[in-house]
């Protein structure tokens, strides 16, 4: 198990690098538009994405991003997605999480990686 723990955020839709260690894609829904060989996931974890309902709720609307933040947390509590996530950090010790929005600073992969690293 790695002691150094790296968590890093990317668009799906950026070009891999070297330096993205283990590449989680960290969407419900596969991002439109991004084939599978493009994006180069190593692991697509459905499951730790916002409920659809939340999703729906916040409609990437930057105002409601810090309830967003708050809701999804709640929502990740009892979650064995969420376990997995922090299974995978730990194992792989750099990760990138990868999310499929236009908008890079309000979207779950930035709450995730917040929680992650706190």
């Amino acid at each position: 198990m790695s002691t150094t723990r790296q968590v890093h955020v990317r668009s799906v839709r950026d070009e891999p690098a070297k330096g993205d260690g283990h590449r989680v894609l960290v969407d419900r829904l596969w991002p439109r538009g991004v084939s599978k060989q493009d994006a180069a996931v190593d692991e697509w974890l459905k499951e730790v994405g916002p409920s659809t309902q939340l999703r729906t709720w916040f409609g990437h609307d930057p105002e409601r991003f810090e309830e967003f933040a708050r809701r999804y947390e709640h929502e990740l509590e009892d979650s064995d997605a969420w376990q997995h996530l922090q299974e995978v950090v730990a194992d792989h010790g750099r990760v990138t999480l990868l999310f499929g929005a236009s908008d890079r600073e309000h979207n779950q992969a930035v709450v995730l990686q917040a929680l992650l690293t706190r």
